[in-house]
């Protein structure tokens, strides 16, 4: 029988990087899975997409190479990984201030000269959040006290103008919320990653991440265009009207969906974002960076050809800008007097490429926020759920989900074996 019509030991629903490194634990294990993806291609929210010769990503994206699950699961040197400048370029009513890791890039020091992008106060509280995020180990972070990260930056003696010019629209853009309501934890957590690792993307665009998981897998385990309708006590039941057996189900969905076929679950809230790519005849920076506002019209800008030349045709720049929220029409229109005016360049000839809405492109977190959910005991025999919504809002937290639910599927099994 060839593998794709053999009856699964565990379906997995969905295909993004949870369902992915689930059913990868699950078949080193001996199982014969199935992965049911209902779109045209794996990655969920984390796909890449060739569009009139530019690569667009879902949304803007960055790849973290300090996850612990990453440097586990993936070859960094296969996925060709293109660095962004280490700092960020803050937009102000007052000009261009540049806050850098002196660390990672001595010439950049100079901006961090007490009183030219942050008081005396300020510097030496950056300098203490990194020592500590940096250095303690991780169980630390994850059992400190849980607050706000708006309190904990307080507590941590930084002061408020520092905050709003820095941290509130920097952060706005890695939560999706810009009131720096996120759990501290998970706040410091993060911190920590950005501090040991580096912000890129691959060459082939972050689709690249998930597509090297499923390439991973035994052939035919994915399976897409699949789309589940419903669980049934033996499987699944397809929107076709084909019941599939299996011994455990897996969920890997959206919070959304999988909120429906598991009604009870208790599932967070989303944060929707929409990314507007423009194309320009050069770009305006010349050099990876992001970009941030510090009246919070935006989340963040970036010109993608300048980390990754092949994200954009010879010749042409690729700008992508991320907000909150859906799209409306015409904001991408909307938005180019205010990139003209963060850019500090003439935006009149840019020209519009395609937008993309994510809706529930991070759930929100905030505090307390546990790291680390169970599948729960009443959600039915045999059936279990994992996603970045059970743990944290990162590839780390889906990884970890997943490896997580592969565990949990394996000692449910050998239980019903013996």
């Amino acid at each position: 029988m060839p593998a794709e019509r053999a009856v699964p030991d565990v379906l997995v629903v969905g295909a993004g990087i949870a369902g992915l490194v689930c059913a990868l634990d699950l078949t080193r294990a001996g199982l014969r899975v199935a992965v049911l993806e209902s779109s045209d291609g794996v990655g969920g929210r984390m796909r890449s997409d060739r569009y009139d010769g530019f690569t667009i990503d879902r949304g803007f994206q960055v790849f973290n190479t300090a996850y612990p699950q990453v440097r586990r699961r993936l070859s960094l040197p296969a996925l060709r990984l293109r660095p962004f400048t280490r700092g960020v370029l803050i937009h102000t009513g007052h000009g261009r201030l540049r806050l850098a890791d002196p660390t990672r890039d001595p010439r950049r020091a100079a901006a961090l000269l007490p009183g030219r992008t942050a008081s005396a106060r300020d510097l030496l509280a950056l300098a203490r959040l990194g020592a500590a995020d940096a250095l303690l180990p991780a169980h630390r972070l994850k059992t400190a006290p849980e607050r706000t990260t708006r309190a904990a930056l307080s507590a941590a003696g930084f002061t408020d103008a520092f905050t709003e010019t820095f941290f509130r629209p920097f952060l706005a853009g890695v939560f999706l919320e810009d009131e720096l309501a996120t759990s501290s934890r998970v706040f410091h957590l993060v911190w920590r990653s950005m501090l040991r690792g580096t912000l890129c993307l691959p060459d082939e665009g972050i689709g690249a991440v998930p597509r090297r998981l499923a390439d991973a897998l035994p052939p035919g385990t994915v399976r897409l265009g699949h789309p589940v309708a419903r669980l049934t006590e033996g499987g699944v039941l397809t929107a076709d009207g084909r019941e599939l057996p299996a011994r455990a189900v897996v969920v890997a969905t959206d919070p959304a969906t999988a909120g429906y076929l598991l009604p009870g679950l208790p599932v967070p809230p989303g944060r929707t974002v929409t990314t507007y790519y423009h194309a320009a005849e050069r770009s305006p920076v010349s050099e990876p960076v992001l970009l941030t506002d510090t009246r919070l019209r935006i989340l963040n800008t970036c010109v993608l050809s300048d980390a990754v030349p092949g994200y954009a045709p010879p010749g042409t720049a690729l700008v992508a800008t991320s907000v909150l929220g859906t799209d409306h029409p015409g904001r991408g229109s909307d938005l180019l007097p205010v990139l003209a005016e963060i850019y500090g360049t003439d935006t009149t000839r840019w020209d519009p490429v395609t937008t993309r809405e994510v809706p529930g492109a991070l759930p929100a977190m905030p505090p307390p926020q546990p790291l680390s959910r169970p599948s729960p005991a009443d959600i039915g025999r045999h059936r279990f759920v994992c996603g970045d919504h059970r743990a944290t809002g990162s590839v780390q937290g889906a990884m970890a989900s997943g490896t997580r639910a592969a565990r949990e599927v394996l000692r449910d099994l050998t239980r019903t074996d013996h």
